[in-house]
């Protein structure tokens, strides 16, 4: 039997088309940082957008998702690079 790694598993979640908050992430997968998590898999090449919620008692979160990046975006990081 394999396991997967902590960021594997939400990575998996995300492509699974999951949105995800940062206390689901620490509940699921027993993240400590989410934030950090997310920032590590955004560098490993994954577009991962996070869009601000607010509910009906006025808190706000932010819900991790999956997404396409835009043409400019992707231009953006290539002018980056070169």
């Amino acid at each position: 039997m394999t396991t997967a790694t902590k960021t594997a598993r939400v990575i998996a979640a995300l492509e699974d088309g999951a949105e995800l908050t940062g206390k689901q992430i620490n509940a699921r997968f027993g993240v400590k940082n989410a934030r950090a998590l997310i920032s590590s898999i955004r560098m490993q090449g994954y577009p991962v957008y996070g869009n601000q919620r607010t509910n009906g008692n006025g808190a706000t979160s932010v819900k991790y998702r999956l997404g396409t990046p835009t043409r400019s975006v992707v231009a953006a990081g290539f002018r980056a690079l070169a």
